[in-house]
């Protein structure tokens, strides 16, 4: 028994020993014809590695910044790292929203601020995972583009000893010649798109190098997009601009309502162009479920470009920006500003403008604020100056019919409610003041006869008079305004052109599968000529035997199958005479 257990396991180890040298063996068959097959940087065996001092460490580092695995790692982080940016308010796009979420969540506040969460992308921590993407995005692009060079250079390797080994092969016998079955062979792969050549007594044909182009150009077009994307944060410039019907706007940084721009723009770029509003025209649906849904949205300006340019027409809509010399002009917002004069306690006016009033909700109800803060004296013949909370709707439903709130977003019945105050409007006091809302911390309210506070709803053409002689407000009519962003973004096309670029390299780099065939053709010990094929490619796949047989076909088309000796012999007996058929 004893014998036996040991006569089983010398059989087992002898088996594991036969089963590694095999395994060697096809490694060393198959390195040559698959080892580049890949434009991966080769890892050195780690008894090459430098000792681990400074500079052993520091390429350790740059080994592992520009490995592919860390930059699919930095990409993640930089996507991670956008979503807050998506979901708390920015200051680079709008300081009011983020002053009002903090004052909401005042918990969250301090917390957000130090991880610089309302500056995401200007933050330390995503300018790091940007700066090394683009670095790590470089370290991989520039071996592996060397070593793809240099396989379009080279020539298909030849084909390894045993072709049975690899993962597609077929072969059969044929009574053509080996010189003329590889001549039919290298043309056949050669009108098939493949790079071929005749290598010993064997053709070796390769196809598929798209694979490796569009694997960098999508690794070239993420730079490209990083670059354009940098260049457009910093040289970017962003503002905005409320027109009433009939003014106009310069593109100086003083016509500004606001104005944002990169840490690398410079003012003096502003390009020279002007235009004036001519009418805004808005429709809207009046039946159905989509009531109030806007289905006409047009700013009608005469702009100019330039000092002295000439003037030309233009329609702006929503999404179709009017483009003047690089810069582009957003239509964003439309309101109403009531016509509006005041007249003083002598009976004189003092006062009267479109006053533009913010939209509150998708009907335009709107409130804002009507100041008068010069040339105005009360009745008494003192200087003074008045202020007005104003709140509008286009359409009323009328009294009794539910809260003051527009029914309909057009102008079908318009209604002003004003209520009057006079005093201090703290304007003198040098301090930026929000031109939409009334500080009425030094100002008094206005009393009607009853003492209440002054307040009264107006139709076009009626006048509030004030008490005690002060003058009156008077209703004049509507005019409408636009709200325009007009933004000059750098780049912008270079990100259009690496993101195309970036989608047609990943779909190549995708679908497209690098592949190696051989084909070997020698005369056999009987004479007759021996035809073998095989394939091998990058990565597993169906399509490889596929192709594979219909390279087979069309060359056995070429070269057919010989007949084996039994079948040459039946062939060529002759019938006897005189026998039946």
């Amino acid at each position: 028994m004893s014998n036996t257990n040991t006569n089983a396991a010398e059989e087992r180890a002898n088996e594991r020993e036969r089963e590694s040298r095999q395994e060697r063996e096809n490694a060393a068959e198959l390195g040559a014809a698959g080892s580049q097959l890949s434009t991966t940087p080769r890892e050195e065996a780690l008894a090459t590695l430098p000792a681990m001092g400074v500079i052993g460490w520091a390429r350790w580092f740059w080994r592992q910044l520009t490995s592919m695995r860390v930059a699919l790692i930095l990409l993640f982080l930089l996507s991670l790292g956008a979503i807050p940016g998506s979901l708390i308010p920015q200051n680079s796009v709008d300081e009011l929203k983020v002053q009002t979420f903090k004052e909401a969540h005042t918990t969250v506040t301090p917390i957000y601020e130090k991880l610089q969460f309302f500056d995401v992308y200007s933050s330390v921590w995503f300018s790091a995972i940007y700066i090394l993407l683009f670095v790590s995005l470089i370290g991989c692009i520039v071996p592996r583009t060397g070593q793809f060079v240099g396989q379009l250079r080279s020539r298909p390797p030849g084909a390894p000893k045993r072709l049975t080994r690899l993962p597609a092969y077929t072969t059969w016998r044929t009574d053509a010649e080996p010189e003329q079955v590889r001549e039919t062979a290298l043309a056949m792969m050669r009108k098939r798109r493949f790079r071929a050549h005749v290598d010993g007594d064997a053709v070796a044909a390769e196809k598929g190098y798209l694979r490796e182009a569009g694997n960098l150009v999508f690794h070239i077009a993420l730079i490209v997009m990083l670059v354009a994307f940098a260049t457009g944060q910093l040289f970017k410039s962003e503002g905005g601009k409320l027109i009433v019907q009939g003014d106009g706007f310069s593109n100086t940084l003083t016509q500004y309502d606001d104005f944002k721009s990169g840490s690398l723009y410079d003012t003096d770029s502003l390009a020279p162009f002007s235009f004036t509003l001519d009418k805004f025209v808005g429709t809207y649906e009046r039946k159905g479920p989509q009531i109030g849904t806007p289905r006409k949205y047009e700013a009608h300006i005469t702009y100019a470009e330039g000092a002295y340019g000439k003037p030309k027409k233009a329609v702006i809509k929503v999404n179709e920006p009017l483009v003047v010399d690089g810069s582009k002009v957003y239509l964003i917002g439309h309101g109403y500003a009531p016509v509006v004069s005041v007249k003083d306690g002598r009976g004189k006016e003092v006062y009267k403008a479109a006053v533009p009033l913010l939209p509150i909700d998708s009907n335009v109800t709107s409130t804002g604020a009507i100041k008068v803060m010069d040339g105005y004296k009360d009745g008494t013949g003192k200087r003074d100056q008045l202020g007005f909370q104003a709140f509008f709707v286009p359409t009323f439903a009328g009294n009794g019919k539910g809260t003051m709130f527009s029914q309909f977003p057009a102008a079908d019945f318009p209604v002003l409610a004003l209520n009057g105050y006079h005093g201090s409007l703290g304007v003198d006091s040098g301090l930026p003041q929000n031109v939409y809302q009334l500080n009425t911390s030094k100002m008094e309210a206005f009393k009607d006869s009853k003492g209440d506070k002054l307040k009264q709803r107006l139709l076009p053409g009626e006048t509030m008079k004030l008490p005690d002689g002060a003058g009156s407000i008077t209703f004049e009519g509507i005019e409408q305004w636009a709200s325009f962003q007009i933004s000059q973004q750098p780049a912008s096309g270079w990100a259009l052109t690496g993101a195309i670029a970036a989608i047609a390299g990943l779909a190549g780099s995708l679908f497209i599968q690098r592949r190696r065939v051989w084909i070997r053709a020698v005369r056999g010990a009987d004479g007759v000529t021996v035809v073998e094929m095989a394939g091998l490619g990058r990565s597993e796949s169906a399509k490889l035997p596929e192709e594979l047989a219909d390279l087979a076909v069309t060359l056995h088309d070429m070269a057919p199958t010989a007949p084996d000796d039994a079948s040459a012999e039946a062939l060529s007996e002759e019938p006897a005479e005189g026998a039946e058929k």
